[in-house]
């Protein structure tokens, strides 16, 4: 697991009304922790956002605006309301969002034989990844952090429920930025298959998909992750 700058401990306080569980994962603007509201003993999540030299004010309010636009998504964790700690003497800025249940995938793949998965289990855990990326892309946003340490998976029946932890907001949404949350699902099918070593003893279908992580031949066949799903549920299976 990476460490987490601001290293909250169980127990410490956060603002007035919440006490820190345990430290959840960290994206490019912040880190995210299980928190519980002290008076109901609720247990939330909440964003805590870096603070960015040379870059003017942290984007708290752009970022739960487009939280608030992207509230259909159900991959996303549901945003609740803004909030202030202290920090080592420094004012820092929270965003108090509902909790997904569930482990870390990076922890996930952590667990299993060889820190991999069957390549079908790979495949229908990217499968629940697209088919909710697609509700994002389809309102014409982007994701912008798609990584083994910012999703939150449970496994129910035969296939997968998960919830993203955060997102991050590199301005107005593009073709690029869309395909680029793509190129990062391929890359977590690439991970969660064992990396270099799983793609050479990987099923001719499943490299079909992953494409030697070439942009140029990913991006030609998944332009959205519309496509991606969609090019799952036509998958051939000969292996």
């Amino acid at each position: 697991m990476v460490q987490p700058h601001y290293d909250l401990q169980p127990r410490r306080s956060l603002g007035s009304n919440y006490e820190v569980v345990e430290f959840l994962g960290s994206g490019f603007e912040g880190e995210v922790y299980k928190i519980v509201e002290r008076r109901t003993g609720i247990v939330r999540a909440a964003k805590l956002f870096y603070a960015r030299r040379g870059a003017g004010k942290v984007p708290v309010l752009r970022y739960a605006r487009k939280m608030y636009r992207l509230s259909t998504c159900p991959i996303l964790m549901q945003y609740h309301h803004r909030d202030f700690t202290q920090i080592r003497g420094q004012k820092v800025e929270f965003l108090v969002s509902d909790f997904a249940d569930g482990e870390m995938l990076s922890q996930y793949l952590s667990r299993q034989r060889g820190k991999r998965l069957p390549p079908l289990e790979a495949l229908h855990l990217l499968y629940a990844l697209a088919s909710g990326i697609e509700q994002i892309h389809l309102l014409g946003h982007y994701h912008g952090d798609v990584h083994s340490g910012n999703i939150m998976v449970k496994r129910i029946g035969l296939g997968f429920d998960v919830k993203l932890l955060d997102l991050f907001d590199h301005g107005r949404s593009t073709r690029e930025k869309i395909q680029n949350d793509v190129y990062h699902l391929i890359n977590l099918l690439y991970e969660m298959i064992g990396g270099a070593s799983g793609y050479q003893k990987a099923p001719q279908s499943v490299k079909d998909i992953i494409k030697g992580r070439k942009w140029s031949l990913v991006s030609r066949k998944f332009q959205t992750a519309a496509h991606l799903r969609m090019a799952l549920e036509r998958l051939e299976w000969h292996d």
